[in-house]
């Protein structure tokens, strides 16, 4: 009997799970309390849901890292590979929504088809009254934060492919530093920005897309810090280390994003505008 259920292939047949459907339901009633907020309601209709979410997070990436000792075969490997391939694809696009946004309101904004933003822009961009950061003072120090952090993920990973766990426990410290530092810089900025997010299509579009790269940031160094934990344990082997390896194409992911923010939002965006400060 044992022999007709043994496992002939190298595949992993998930067990039955809770989490689908309780992440589901925590995510409808979410939803429920973001719509209820929306329309007056008390914030606290929020919480329900927000604590469904995540102790289904908690729970569903818990089980994943005890499966991935035993079941986490190098096909298997393989494939979650591919998912984190296809994962980062559809938040490159994500992305491009916002830089689309960027460049359409700033590329067309003296169209005379466009009326509308022509009256609100003046027909110049940045639009008159707009003051902007200074591209060269915390967004060019966030710039070498985030490349530094680049430096040090990629240190931790081939210290972890070396066997040096000296090496990759410093690497992923300084990097989870690094990203608070760029979190608390960027917070900063926020709090003395010369512009609101409803003030103006560059205020709207600038708080996009910045605000989203933070949030990911956010969840990059929550990811890595993970990481850390994990490696602490000894939970990462040259062999097997997938965790830490899509956290860390998830960093650099991050990385490249900003790149392009700071070239095409800070510098390019504001040209010509009036310095805040």
């Amino acid at each position: 009997m044992a022999e007709a259920h043994a496992k002939h292939h190298d595949y992993h047949l998930v067990d039955p799970s809770p989490w689908p459907a309780m992440g589901a339901l925590s995510a409808f009633v979410l939803a429920l309390g973001a719509i209820g907020y929306m329309h007056g309601a008390t914030a606290l209709w929020l919480v329900p849901g927000f604590l469904g979410v995540f102790y289904t997070m908690f729970a569903w990436w818990s089980d994943v890292i005890r499966e991935s000792a035993t079941h986490h075969t190098r096909v298997v490997q393989l494939h979650l590979r591919y998912g984190m391939i296809l994962f980062i694809a559809s938040e490159v696009m994500f992305f491009v929504a916002w830089f689309w946004a960027f460049f359409d309101g700033s590329l067309a904004v003296d169209d005379p088809i466009q009326v509308t933003r022509f009256a609100f822009t003046g027909g110049h961009w940045p639009p008159a009254g707009i003051e902007v950061f200074d591209p060269w003072h915390l967004p060019l120090l966030n710039t070498l934060i985030l490349l530094t952090s680049g430096t040090t993920v990629t240190w931790a990973h081939h210290s972890l492919l070396h066997n040096d766990r000296k090496g990759l426990l410093w690497g992923l410290t300084l990097t989870v530093v690094l990203g608070l530092i760029f979190t608390c810089v960027q917070a900063y900025e926020y709090a003395h920005a010369p512009f609101s997010f409803g003030g103006s299509i560059f205020g709207a579009t600038f708080f996009m897309a910045t605000g989203f790269h933070g949030f990911h940031v956010i969840v990059g160094t929550i990811f890595l810090f993970i990481c850390l934990i994990r490696a602490y344990r000894g939970e990462f082997t040259s062999e097997q280390h997938f965790g830490f390896e899509a956290a860390a194409w998830y960093w650099h992911f991050v990385d490249v994003v900003w790149l392009f923010l700071f070239v095409c939002v800070y510098i390019w965006g504001g040209w010509g505008a009036p310095i805040h400060g």
